[in-house]
């Protein structure tokens, strides 16, 4: 039940990451408000995995579990959050995010052995082509904005540090597939969890971030990013990487900025073009494509 239900159900809720950046940029410093939502996380988790009195990591295993956790949020969020508040557009930001399911790919065939046919690969191609479509438009008022102020940072690092975060939930992800695979779920979210506030912290108190205006918009927006997204959303996302190939569960991410422009439009009245719609369906086919089969099922590999 759960293995038919998880793909649909973690692209919804990995899709509404957008809306609640959105939501809570009035209110809060973003790395403030990742690490509420990352340590209120932890917390979660923690209760459930001590209630179900569930085996938790111990020694070397604890470390990896913090380190993944470190790039598959802590670092991936914060640098994005940091690139695009330095004036990169959210929409070269999402593009640059697209790009994590062919990166990962490319990674999982060489250290795990996962053969994508070729089939496989045209489908990743159309998702991949079908978000560049969604996000047309914010590429193109990219191009065309404004420059940047003096007080932002050097556009090239800017970049890079978007290159970065992209880089990092690769690796987060593809260190699922090692021996933390074999830990529990619930303990395991609660150390990762942990991992992604150490940086969120770090972040938050190197950037001087403290800005944190009470209101029901971001106390609706921690509980849905606390419960939801790092929550189950991020346990869906690492659930499916152990219990199938990485390639074919993070093929699932061509759909959440097609899903997230959807959503903008009914919240806040963002106009939807045709380009957009068309878009939403070339990503569409383009995972449905790329999931098409049963991929060879891998053992996780000890690191």
């Amino acid at each position: 039940m759960l293995a038919a239900l998880a793909p649909a159900l973690f692209v919804v809720l990995w899709s509404t990451g957008f809306v609640v950046a959105r939501a809570i940029a009035p209110y809060a410093d973003p790395n403030l408000f990742l690490l509420a939502r990352f340590g209120g996380t932890a917390a979660l988790f923690t209760a459930v995995a001590l209630i179900a009195r569930a085996p938790w990591p111990r020694g070397r295993e604890f470390g990896k579990h913090l380190i993944a956790g470190a790039l598959l949020q802590g670092v991936y969020l914060g640098a994005g959050y940091w690139a695009v508040a330095q004036g990169l557009s959210a929409g070269v930001m999402a593009l640059l995010g697209a790009l994590q399911p062919l990166l990962t790919a490319a990674f999982a065939a060489r250290l795990f052995g996962e053969r994508l046919s070729q089939q496989r690969w045209v489908g990743m191609s159309l998702g991949l082509a079908g978000v560049v479509l969604v996000l047309m438009p914010k590429l193109q008022a990219a191009v065309h904005g404004t420059p940047s102020t003096h007080d932002q940072a050097n556009p090239l690092l800017v970049v890079i540090v978007a290159v970065a975060a992209v880089g990092s939930i690769t690796a987060g992800t593809l260190y699922q597939k090692t021996s933390l695979a074999l830990a529990d779920i619930r303990s395991a979210s609660a150390v990762q969890n942990a991992g992604a506030a150490i940086v969120a912290a770090l972040l938050a108190l190197a950037l001087g971030e403290h800005r944190w205006n009470a209101s029901a918009t971001l106390w609706i927006s921690l509980g849905w990013g606390i419960a939801m997204l790092s929550g189950a959303g991020v346990t869906l996302l690492v659930w499916m990487v152990r219990n199938g190939d990485a390639a074919r569960a993070t093929a699932l991410l061509f759909l959440a900025p097609p899903l997230a422009a959807l959503e903008s439009w009914v919240l806040f009245g963002e106009v939807l073009l045709p380009v957009q719609l068309a878009g939403f369906g070339v990503a569409l086919a383009g995972v449905l494509i790329a999931r098409r089969g049963v991929a060879p099922r891998t053992e996780p590999r000890r690191a």
